[in-house]
């Protein structure tokens, strides 16, 4: 918006040429997330706990976990509101690419929030059925993908970190991956949020992460000199994920430990699908088990453990996800927080270096 409204204006006032560049425009874009959940943070954490919205907690987890029991919960809709409100003002509203990303992460959102709604007044762990949210998350990362195949000029090549010059072109099959990466995806931050800000950590690193990936992908001199595909107009997600990463830095001034507010599913299934969606569009879907390595890894022991226990009856980990088996090991649960964050800044810089290594 604002971006429409005073740019036009640089042909009297110079000053206002700056709003051509996608670097200035990230940067204010995740200021302006970063103020929006400062300033709304505390009235929604107020709100949320006189409306007795609080988090239920499973009674088979960590012993640990029962005194958080009515904590607000629903803080991803301040998460929401600090990513849409900075990308609408900044970001050049004719791009195709924001307004699918958009599309899917308000709709992940909405659904987090109905499984969160339902968790809150029925006063229990459990929400919208696991094939019913499943089957909502598929049709929605459908719909973004298939409308994303339909930009002209998009590729549905599929590029491999490490191999310079093996890119299949995939087709309609892309379709195919478009889901599972974002369905993944979401489902993956969905199950790391189980500790006061151990999913928004990451999340922020591979945000930003990805502002980089955007910014390279969508500048055709820099995307050439990098072998990298380059996708016309996808630099403007730089703004998105830009937001992104302020929108994380603010929900994390009120979600570390011990955490004021839990972003619930309306935060973990946007922000994660938001992520697959980000990297179907900078063409770095594999880049994505690197970059959310930490996603992956409690995936990862979750899968395990339940394969594990039903073909041999014993389980691997002490309890999955794994942060919960480090728990039981006596490991103090902020520890546990900043270790993963180490290891998930540490994945984005190697992400990063494939771009040269091929």
């Amino acid at each position: 918006m604002l971006y429409h409204l005073l740019y036009p204006l640089h042909v009297h006032f110079s000053l206002f040429n700056v709003f051509r560049y996608i670097t200035f425009r990230c940067i204010y874009a995740t200021i302006t997330a970063l103020l929006i959940s400062f300033i709304f943070g505390p009235w929604l954490i107020r709100r949320l706990k006189v409306h007795q919205i609080g988090q239920a907690i499973r009674k088979d987890g960590p012993a640990s976990h029962l005194k958080k029991e009515g904590t607000p919960t629903m803080g991803g809709l301040l998460i929401l509101i600090s990513i849409l409100v900075p990308t609408l003002l900044w970001a050049n509203l004719t791009n195709i690419y924001v307004w699918i990303t958009l599309f899917a992460t308000v709709c992940l959102g909405l659904l987090g929030f109905a499984d969160d709604y339902l968790k809150v007044s029925r006063r229990n762990a459990k929400g919208i059925p696991a094939r019913t949210k499943f089957l909502i998350q598929a049709l929605v990362a459908a719909l973004s993908t298939a409308a994303l195949m339909r930009v002209s000029g998009f590729p549905t090549t599929v590029v491999f970190p490490f191999f310079k010059n093996f890119s299949p072109d995939i087709g309609n099959f892309y379709l195919i991956l478009g889901i599972f990466v974002i369905v993944g995806t979401s489902n993956a931050v969905n199950l790391t949020d189980g500790l006061d800000g151990l999913a928004i950590g990451p999340t922020m690193i591979s945000a930003a992460t990805y502002t980089l990936f955007a910014y390279l992908a969508g500048h055709a001199i820099i995307a050439r000199y990098l072998n990298i595909p380059y996708v016309k107009g996808v630099g403007e997600l730089s703004i998105f994920c830009g937001s992104m990463v302020g929108a994380s830095m603010g929900f994390l001034w009120f979600n570390t430990y011990p955490a004021q507010v839990f972003m619930g599913d309306t935060g973990s299934l946007s922000l994660g699908g938001a992520l697959g969606t980000i990297a179907l569009m900078t063409k770095q879907e594999f880049l994505l088990i690197i970059v959310g390595g930490i996603f992956v890894i409690e995936t990862l022991s979750v899968i395990i453990q339940v394969a594990s226990f039903k073909l041999t009856g014993k389980r691997v980990f002490r309890m999955a996800p794994i942060h919960h088996h480090y728990e039981l090991k006596g490991w103090a649960e902020p520890k546990i927080i900043v270790r993963f964050w180490i290891i998930s800044i540490f994945l984005g810089l190697i992400a990063i270096s494939t771009l040269k290594i091929r």
